[in-house]
């Protein structure tokens, strides 16, 4: 009889894509479960499944026990990492928050950089937040991919510590690692950045406050470089 299938959506199967063979995993922010089940029915060592808010940890609970997963899967009520140690995992998922929210609860975690531990993050926004964040904390973006889900475009990263460097403005919104993956969604994902980045330059050249000079010009330096990185990429034979 065949198992049933784990209605995992495609930028979840992304980041299942970054984990080990065998690893010892933290999902956190677990939501219903479904990136949990999907790793422990394909080869994670140990799943430990955690949230910040009771209602979706029961729901994924009630998934885990659904799939037959109790004993394979642990479960955490715990705001990010603080309830995790170090040892109960060699990989930490961090899924579907926004990349401040992610740099903040990675910040708050003593022990994530300890060189022992893989980072598979998936910002919903402000991912040069986040970027810009483990970069400035030695942490480099060894694979980015970009993938389509419901219409959207994400990003999943994989963060390894050591080797990182402060990112330019433009590498914070396209990593090299994103500028050579060749995906071919990369054409289009750049052209809706600097399609936001000229409306929120504009936007502050034209406030009517006193407006933000440092971040008007973050916006027209990121933007002035992926605009010369899209035309060398046109000039390429």
């Amino acid at each position: 009889m065949a198992r049933a299938s784990v209605p995992i959506s495609q930028r979840l199967l992304v980041c299942a894509g970054y984990v080990l063979p065998g690893a010892h995993v933290c999902d956190v922010g677990c939501d219903h479960g479904y990136l949990a089940i999907h790793l422990a029915r394909c080869g994670a060592a140990s799943v430990l499944a955690t949230d910040i808010a009771a209602a979706p940890l029961a729901k994924a609970r009630r998934n885990i026990a659904r799939f037959g997963l109790d004993g394979a899967i642990s479960t955490r009520l715990t705001d990010g990492l603080a309830g995790v140690e170090a040892g109960e995992c060699d990989t930490v998922v961090i899924a579907g928050m926004g990349g401040d929210c992610i740099a903040g609860i990675l910040s708050r975690c003593p022990w994530v950089g300890d060189g022992a531990h893989r980072l598979i993050l998936q910002p919903q926004t402000s991912g040069n937040d986040l970027r810009r964040w483990l970069g400035q904390n030695g942490w480099r973006i060894a694979g980015e991919q970009l993938c389509q889900d419901a219409g959207r475009l994400y990003t999943v990263l994989l963060a390894l510590a050591g080797g990182g460097r402060p990112l330019s403005p433009g590498e914070e919104f396209l990593s090299p690692a994103l500028r050579q993956s060749g995906s071919p969604l990369l054409g289009r994902y750049t052209d809706r950045l600097c399609r936001a980045m000229a409306a929120a330059a504009e936007g502050l050249s034209h406030s009517t406050k006193s407006g933000d000079p440092p971040r008007l010009a973050y916006y027209q330096a990121a933007l002035a470089e992926l605009r010369a990185w899209q035309a060398e990429q046109e000039d390429k034979p």
